[in-house]
């Protein structure tokens, strides 16, 4: 995308409206061109993702349950519920594994509005965003979820089984991954909006106290269930990830009074 076109003359002009949508329809094509790459890669290893990923957890804990913990079993309840299920992991697994490409498409179509010197750190942002992402689904995954479901094996009378529908636990795991790689975003977006002016480091150190609040309260909406395993274990990442957004924002401040700086000699 580019905010200025060359006429038949040569001269330079700004793209129009329609321009616009043309580059956002061909910005949105080709992230749904990764999804659909990244979903037929899923399929393909579908039964891999969900024996030895996503049901793992659950095959892991049965295997070393402790006193006072009971198994849980998983149980197909539909009609065609396995098919279903397959189909849907591997769409979404297609939309994690494309999230490289989709950020690039977005800061791609960005660009255009911001400075020069802004513009060579797209590709950087990219890559730190995707890693924060993965991040946060990695975290939930070897450590959210296995202490969650030892929670859950664990609590309860004995006289209850634990038998949990597929569909339930599939979308409990999924969401949990999800809402934690998208909260490790923190940092990236604490960079962007001090490039942009609008946050700053001293901004943050004085609501401190008020984030915290906000973290736990956050921390309980996104994750599933009421159980506190899960929210204080999506807290406490959180509470790290605020603070070193404070020291990303610093830095992001210090090279934006640099740049300033540098342009007033």
């Amino acid at each position: 995308m580019a905010d200025e076109t060359e006429d038949s003359s040569g001269q330079a002009g700004e793209m129009s409206f329609f321009d616009h949508l043309e580059e956002l329809r061909w910005r949105i094509i080709w992230a749904l061109i990764g999804v659909v790459a990244g979903t037929a890669i899923c399929w393909f290893f579908i039964d891999w993702i969900m024996r030895d990923v996503l049901l793992r957890p659950i095959i892991t804990l049965n295997a070393t349950l402790g006193a006072g913990q009971q198994p849980i079993h998983l149980q197909n309840l539909k009609p065609f519920g396995q098919l279903m299920l397959y189909m849907e992991v591997a769409i979404v697994g297609g939309i994690v594994i494309s999230v490289p490409n989709v950020l690039y498409q977005l800061w791609a179509f960005i660009a255009p509005g911001l400075m020069p010197n802004e513009r060579k750190y797209i590709k950087s942002i990219v890559f730190f965003s995707s890693f924060c992402f993965l991040s946060g689904i990695a975290f939930s995954y070897f450590a959210m979820l296995p202490a969650a479901l030892r929670f859950f094996a664990g609590f309860g009378a004995p006289e209850i089984q634990n038998n949990l529908a597929i569909s339930e636990y599939m979308s409990f795991i999924v969401s949990v991954m999800l809402a934690a790689g998208v909260v490790f975003e923190l940092p990236m977006v604490s960079w962007f909006l001090s490039k942009l002016g609008i946050l700053t480091p001293a901004f943050m150190r004085r609501y401190r106290r008020h984030s915290i609040v906000v973290i736990f309260i956050l921390a309980a909406v996104l994750t599933p269930g009421t159980d506190p395993v899960s929210q204080i274990l999506l807290a406490i990442p959180l509470l790290a990830l605020y603070e070193i957004s404070i020291w990303i924002s610093a830095w992001a401040w210090r090279g934006k009074k640099k740049a300033q700086e540098a342009g007033n000699v």
